[in-house]
């Protein structure tokens, strides 16, 4: 039998290993954390409540129509999001420390694949937490066109991926008990310094100017322009080049560990 006849094999698996139950399972572990849906999922639908339903009958401005409760409630969505995607994707730093770099070099699941489990799963979680936020706005009295909540909820949710990204690279940097308690006070701060917890306009200019360079900034940008129609490519920019350098960032931190292993 020459070689040209003989029988292949190669049995690696297809897409690197990905499949449906391997992210299923993957998500199921997230949602069994209570800590961290508590602060994921409660938290953004607290802070609603506390100040959003405040400016019920309020508009942003006067030159902009747009409901204060709404501005309000899509801003949480994001920061919601935000924090599920860089939870998610900053577990990998508990793997990283239980040994699981090592395993997978015994299994068929090749890099790309793990990282798109982890990324899909950390989209999963930011889903949930931009439906809770809008489900609790709606009871709230938040009023919007459909096509407003369906673009609002799309720009909140497609751009947690920049976080997905910063969690994981984070995770792969930083030791495993400290991922959180490095990455939770961060956060509030590009939240606060993004426009999330206040409107830029009444912070100074200087940290205006700051702000407009945060992936926050783009997030928070690109979610609310279906409700203020103030849409901005520069926001668009921001978000693609955040998330292009911190997803580089990651897969060259994934591939220094798995190399020493």
């Amino acid at each position: 039998m020459t070689a040209a006849t003989l029988p292949s094999t190669d049995r690696r698996p297809a897409l690197g290993g990905f499949s449906l139950t391997y992210l299923s399972l993957e998500i199921r572990r997230v949602l069994r954390n209570r800590r961290s849906l508590f602060f994921i999922l409660v938290m953004p639908a607290v802070f609603f409540l506390l100040f959003g339903l405040p400016q019920k009958g309020q508009n942003i401005d006067q030159a902009n129509s747009a409901a204060a409760i709404a501005y309000i409630m899509i801003s949480l969505a994001v920061y919601g999001a935000m924090t599920a995607s860089t939870a998610t994707g900053g577990a990998v730093a508990v793997e990283r420390a239980q040994g699981w770099s090592r395993q997978l070099r015994l299994t068929p699941l090749r890099p790309p694949a793990y990282v798109a489990t982890k990324v899909l799963s950390a989209l999963s979680l930011s889903l949930l937490a931009v439906i809770v936020e809008f489900v609790v706005g709606a009871i709230g009295g938040v009023r919007m066109p459909a096509d407003v909540w369906l673009l609002a909820g799309l720009g909140a949710w497609l751009g947690s991926l920049v976080f997905a990204a910063l969690g994981l690279f984070v995770g792969y940097l930083a030791p495993a008990e400290n991922v959180m308690q490095f990455m939770g006070p961060i956060l509030a701060l590009l939240a606060l310094f993004g426009g999330l917890f206040v409107p830029l306009e009444v912070l100074p200019h200087v940290m205006q100017t700051i702000a407009k360079f945060t992936p926050v900034y783009g997030v928070g940008s690109i979610a609310r322009s279906p409700l203020t129609h103030d849409f901005s490519w520069v926001a668009v920019l921001n978000v693609v080049l955040w998330t292009a350098g911190l997803g580089l960032g990651a897969a060259l931190l994934f591939r220094r560990d798995t190399a020493r292993v």
